[in-house]
């Protein structure tokens, strides 16, 4: 399982779904250096802007996209938004009526108000930005003042986002239209889509693009992760905002020890904007920890960021987080990019981040309160809701 080759084999057999040839990503740190991207290729879109994201909340960087994007549509470009009813719920009205006001197509997904309560628990968790169809971005990013910054402290969280030049950006094209026609209900058909320059169609970057949808049974997220595990030969090092895994990946994860992987997974610490969620996952650590994973606490603020590198080759990067809710309750978009080069970055951030982690100790985690114990029990109850 050595050769690029066997690694696309495995994931195309299992998944159904081909690599797009062709590609360029560039990797984006924190706000700083996401926010001032996506807005750039906003301005500098010449027919289309298509955004879709989960959380847009308040802020200086709320006020300068909904700006933007209504600035656009005011020149005549054509402007699509998705707004997640839950995740952007406490978005201000006045940006929403500034948009519209200036021509740009607002819809929000799955409205609470309405009869179908049954849907009101499956979100779009999916995050796309896509200009003129051929340039993309994707991540965990939210449109909230907290992804602003550096990660210098608490205020500021950390995260990375992709930019996507190529044949990919059809598949993220294909995530919003399937969004889009549930607000809608008619799907608009583009029948002009731009090609690649020869330079990106050139390039070696082999990108799939995973697409699920809430559902009664395990995603391809399911599926996809579980690969991966079984496919690592080396190392597995995972970053996610919210881990809360199930039996079965606990044992894949303890599997992949067995063999001489080296697994080691980052999670938020005490800077946590779901407490209950952080507990949850918690009652999985002994058994983790007993099976020689490596379990890291990132202390310094916020830990967004949804990251999973296989052997320093293949990357899985986008909106899905290691839990039961990204697996099964909503619907995300996520990368598999088989490339060294970008690899070898991401380990680097690992590595960095690695800098302001704490390690969990397996015999203090032993030793850990009852009062501790207890509030991992309790978080069972409500597990597949997290």
């Amino acid at each position: 399982m050595s050769t690029h080759k066997n690694y696309r084999h495995v994931l195309e057999n299992m998944l159904g779904i081909p690599f797009y040839k062709g590609n360029q990503i560039k990797v984006l740190k924190n706000g700083v250096e996401i926010f001032p991207a996506m807005l750039q290729a906003i301005q500098e879109a010449k027919h289309q802007v298509d955004f879709l994201t989960f959380v847009y909340w308040t802020g200086n960087i709320a006020d300068r996209f909904a700006k933007e994007l209504a600035k656009k549509a005011e020149e005549g470009v054509r402007v699509r938004v998705i707004l997640d009813s839950y995740g952007a719920a406490f978005m201000p009205s006045e940006l929403v009526g500034l948009m519209e006001k200036k021509g740009v197509d607002v819809r929000w997904f799955r409205p609470l108000a309405r009869w179908k309560i049954w849907e009101t628990d499956n979100r779009t968790h999916r995050k796309v930005l896509i200009c003129d169809g051929h340039i993309a971005f994707t991540g965990g990013v939210g449109i909230a003042e907290e992804w602003e910054g550096d990660a210098r402290d608490p205020s500021e969280w950390r995260e990375t986002y992709f930019k996507i030049e190529g044949r990919a950006v059809r598949g993220l094209q294909a995530a919003f239209m399937e969004n889009w026609i549930e607000t809608k209900d008619i799907l608009p058909v583009d029948t002009h889509f731009s090609e690649p320059t020869d330079e990106i169609a050139s390039n070696s970057t082999l990108v799939q693009v995973i697409r699920t949808a809430a559902s009664v049974r395990w995603s391809d997220i399911v599926m996809l992760y579980q690969v991966l595990i079984q496919i690592a030969e080396t190392r597995i090092r995972i970053s996610t905002a919210y881990f809360n895994p199930n039996e079965v990946m606990v044992k894949l994860l303890v599997e992949a020890v067995e063999r001489g992987v080296d697994v080691h997974i980052m999670m938020p610490g005490d800077h946590t904007d779901q407490r209950v969620a952080k507990v949850a996952g918690e009652d999985k650590f002994e058994e983790l920890l007993d099976g020689g994973v490596k379990l890291s606490y990132y202390q310094k603020t916020m830990l967004h960021a949804k990251i999973i590198l296989i052997d320093d080759t293949v990357c899985c990067i986008g909106s899905a987080n290691f839990n039961h809710r990204s697996m099964i309750k909503d619907d995300e978009i996520n990368l598999v990019v088989i490339d060294e080069t970008l690899a070898g970055t991401l380990n680097g951030h690992f590595e960095e981040d690695l800098k302001s982690a704490e390690k969990v100790n397996k015999e203090r985690w032993k030793r850990r309160s009852i009062f501790r114990r207890g509030a991992e029990k309790i978080t069972t109850i409500f597990k597949e809701q997290i």
